[in-house]
């Protein structure tokens, strides 16, 4: 059974940083490219940022380009994103997924699994 684990979602001031987490069990995890995705309210989802199995090339979207930065570790199914210099624009729920493709944008392409997610909320 897969399992994907967010956390790291809290409540910041505009300008601070924040470290998100994702943890995925049951697959494996070198074989997929995985990334980030948020829904904020009221918002259709945008793609935010995605890296391929082998961490070469990551995508970001436009909006978290040169702010956010994502990675991830093979040795223990985990995949990271790093949030500074955070708008209020970035208040979001930010859900992790694994799926095939890691493309232009920042979108994950193709089948796969998607978390629950973890709450932002970025005050100015």
């Amino acid at each position: 059974q897969v399992k994907v684990e967010e956390s790291g979602g809290s409540l910041a001031q505009a300008g601070g940083s924040l470290i998100l987490s994702c943890r995925i069990s049951g697959l494996a995890f070198d074989r997929f490219a995985v990334g980030w995705f948020r829904v904020a309210p009221g918002k259709q989802r945008e793609a935010v940022s995605c890296i391929p199995w082998n961490s070469n090339l990551p995508y970001y979207s436009n909006s978290v380009r040169h702010r956010f930065s994502i990675s991830r570790d093979n040795n223990i199914n985990t995949l990271y994103l790093h949030m500074n210099d955070l708008e209020s624009e970035d208040t979001a729920t930010y859900i992790c997924a694994a799926k095939q493709y890691c493309v232009g944008g920042g979108r994950l392409v193709g089948t796969g699994h998607e978390g629950q997610g973890t709450q932002v909320t970025v005050s100015s």
